[in-house]
């Protein structure tokens, strides 16, 4: 089984904003911006419900405190409209099984019907707003309508993470308004994101993954000059190898991002990284089950076949590459997992990061997905609740929804 590193993160007050502990909330109305965007079934059901139960420690904390909790959040895109398909409301049944007591459901988030509820709130109550994205003056972060979420509280709560990369009026605009602090969630990710990468306990291998070096340049940028190894698979894997001369067949490759592939390999040689790239791949002519499928050496890839997956010569190379690392963050899966063909490098390369003794941090997105389909989850040390927030923080970018809470003074 695999060994999980209980590493305790310990920087001091790298958030450099307000928390939650420091408001005082008894008696309070407070605004909580949670992340609740949950998949459902066609039947409205809920099948994963880890980010509601991410953000719990916060709401259980403010109900122990006393406070009136009002809670707030998107799902999926009804793009400024009310969509019935995108309502909160199976979310209130699951939020009433995991706190055990009720939760009062409010079928808008601004307006008259809002204020009146929560005018009747005593403390330790809880009431869940309509989805915010109901009204297209969220997304725009309107500031008439900021101040309308605001009127509904005394103090405003992110813990939102998901969505920290967004400046929107329900995690950007509130907080013209009201005191506004930081969650145990929104804490607990920058503490990993931000402070596990500036204060690595080393060997730090860096594992980037997915489909294009454009969407992940800025942390390649970033990382350069504080990992120890960088590996890198999945389709932007194939970039680099065409920037190297390789024929890559029909592979994934951004041709304008070539020469910027060949200034990072450089200036990894030059900062004496080391760089992983795989040595053999799964490839197929099409991508879909039941395709035939073949392994080939990467300097091998035939025209008319593309590679889908690293091959079993790369997930050994990478998996010995990561056996003496003490913080491993990983982004971007190894290739196609989601096909049944195509996923034995991606699950391979989960174990290996389970089975290192080491700090290990996965950054949301589809390599969450990977990692609860391989099975260890739980044996993750920290994985991220924010696909585009994480390639922000890790980019070393400040995130609209942190740089707006309260300075700590």
């Amino acid at each position: 089984m695999a060994r999980r590193s209980d590493a305790v993160v310990d920087i001091k007050d790298i958030l450099g904003k307000l928390t939650i502990e420091d408001l005082q909330i008894k008696g309070k109305r407070v605004f909580i911006r949670a992340d609740f965007n949950v998949p459902l079934d066609d039947n409205l059901v809920i099948t994963d419900d880890s980010r509601i139960r991410s953000t719990l420690p916060t709401i259980n904390y403010a109900i122990d405190e006393g406070a009136k909790v009002i809670l707030a959040s998107h799902l999926g895109r009804p793009r400024g409209k009310v969509e019935p398909r995108f309502s909160l409301s199976p979310v209130v049944k699951r939020l009433q099984r995991l706190l055990n007591k009720e939760v009062v459901f409010v079928p808008d988030c601004v307006g008259p019907q809002a204020e009146q509820v929560v005018a009747k709130m005593k403390e330790g109550d809880v009431v869940l707003l309509e989805n915010l994205r109901f009204h297209p003056e969220e997304e725009k972060n309107d500031e008439a309508f900021a101040k309308n979420l605001a009127r509904l509280a005394d103090f405003f709560v992110n813990d939102a993470f998901g969505t920290a990369h967004r400046s929107h009026a329900s995690t950007a605009g509130i907080t013209k308004f009201l005191p506004s602090a930081a969650g145990f969630l929104m804490k607990k990710e920058i503490e990993y994101l931000k402070g596990v990468v500036e204060n690595p306990v080393r060997p730090f291998v860096a594992i980037l993954g997915g489909a294009k070096v454009s969407g992940k340049i800025g942390v390649l940028e970033n990382l350069v000059d504080k990992v120890d190894k960088v590996i890198v698979g999945g389709g932007m894997a194939y970039t680099f190898i065409s920037a190297m001369g390789y024929e890559i067949g029909d592979s994934l490759v951004e041709n304008e991002m070539l020469e910027l592939a060949k200034n990072i390999m450089d200036k990894l040689k030059r900062n004496n990284i080391k760089f992983y790239l795989p040595v053999d791949s799964v490839i197929a002519q099409t991508i879909e089950a039941g395709a035939e499928t073949k392994i080939v050496t990467t300097q091998e890839l035939p025209k008319g076949w593309r590679a889908l997956d690293i091959g079993p010569a790369s997930v050994k190379l990478f998996s010995e590459a990561l056996q003496n690392a003490k913080t491993i963050i990983w982004n971007g899966p190894m290739g196609v997992f989601e096909i049944d063909a195509f996923s034995r490098g991606t699950f391979a390369i989960a174990h290996s990061v389970t089975d290192a003794y080491a700090l290990t941090i996965v950054g949301g997105g589809d390599t969450d997905h990977a990692v609860h389909k391989a099975g260890v989850n739980d044996a993750i040390t920290f994985i991220s609740t924010g696909g585009g927030a994480s390639l922000q923080l890790l980019e070393g970018k400040d995130l609209p929804g942190i740089s707006a809470l309260t300075d700590r003074k």
